[in-house]
């Protein structure tokens, strides 16, 4: 699973005239229209898969950010040929991209690879939130069909506390409730009290929770860490990702010790705010495959139904990263 980002320097601000902002706001809307109409239309029966990682060994053209190195890249490559060898088999047919934290604030390799597959990807950017102008990357990068951005808070509870409170990050949940733009937080679950904060002060912005919020990291899913995360089913903006799999609990195929989480997020979401993903290429490494993850609610959560398992590998995120 990726670690959470190193502190970055802030880019450097750029001037950006009050007409180009306000082109910006009233274009965007339009912009994003037909790219949704697209991407519903295309490939609509198969599945989706809500959450993975690409990139190339390509470093000329698609530079690292600093403080990584080629070694720091496992497996060295991921492409979205690598990928689809995975996903095609098993019926998926549409994924969504997460910016990789190899290349910090660049979207470049991720944006590109979506132009190149058109109606395939979503994406997920990063951007920096100590920046003067995060508006209007945020609002550039949506046009470009970017449908939420990843958010990392520090693991200290008091450094979280402080990061979630700071300019930067209100600004981003302000612009993503304008926008419907997702904030998506890789958090722990000592994070989720902070998370469930800023609901309450931002009811409007979409939050999707990233990895059952880490609950199982360690080994046992500890009781207190789901109430916690079952308690954001009270803000109806918020979503879960039932992913990741491979490292949580037992971390052993065929993963049937998280069924009872969840079941307990099915009873407290709902199917229709819950999506599967895998995680790729951490699901497909170390002994780990596709087929186990997807596996898990397409044939081992019996407890749901049919229209349920669409939900979750379908429709969830259809409605939260394709329309």
């Amino acid at each position: 699973m990726p670690v959470a980002l190193p502190t970055p320097a802030p880019l450097q601000p750029q001037p950006i005239m009050q007409n180009r902002r306000q082109l910006l706001r009233t274009s965007l809307g339009a912009a994003l229209a037909p790219l949704a109409s697209c991407q519903h239309s295309s490939q609509s029966s198969g599945w989706i898969d809500a959450h993975v990682h690409v990139w190339t060994p390509d470093l000329e053209r698609y530079p690292l950010a600093e403080g990584f190195t080629r070694q720091s890249m496992q497996p060295p490559s991921f492409t979205p040929e690598q990928l689809f060898a995975h996903a095609k088999p098993q019926g998926v047919s549409r994924i969504v991209l997460i910016q990789m934290s190899y290349y910090r604030f660049d979207n470049r390799y991720m944006l590109d690879m979506m132009r190149r597959h058109p109606g395939t990807f979503s994406g997920v950017a990063i951007v920096d939130d100590k920046a003067a102008d995060v508006e209007q990357r945020m609002l550039e990068l949506a046009r470009q069909g970017v449908r939420g951005f990843r958010l990392v808070p520090p693991a200290d509870p008091v450094a979280a506390r402080a990061w979630f409170a700071s300019p930067g990050i209100e600004t981003m949940y302000r612009v993503g409730a304008q926008h419907r733009l997702n904030m998506c937080l890789l958090i722990n679950p000592e994070a989720l009290g902070e998370a469930a904060a800023m609901c309450r002060r931002f009811p409007k912005t979409p939050v999707v929770i990233d990895h059952f919020a880490r609950l199982g990291m360690a080994g046992a899913i500890e009781p207190a860490g789901l109430k916690a995360l079952l308690d954001l089913a009270a803000f109806p903006e918020v979503t879960v990702k039932t992913s990741a799999t491979y490292a949580l609990g037992a971390k052993k195929a065929p993963y049937t010790d998280l069924l009872p989480m969840l079941r307990a997020c099915r009873d407290a979401f709902g199917a229709k705010r819950l999506m599967w993903a895998s995680d790729c290429p951490f699901q497909v490494e170390k002994g780990h495959n596709y087929k186990d993850s997807i596996d898990l609610v397409r044939e081992r959560a019996d407890f749901l139904t049919e229209r349920e398992r669409q939900w979750l590998l379908r429709d969830t995120a259809q409605r939260v990263f394709f329309s």
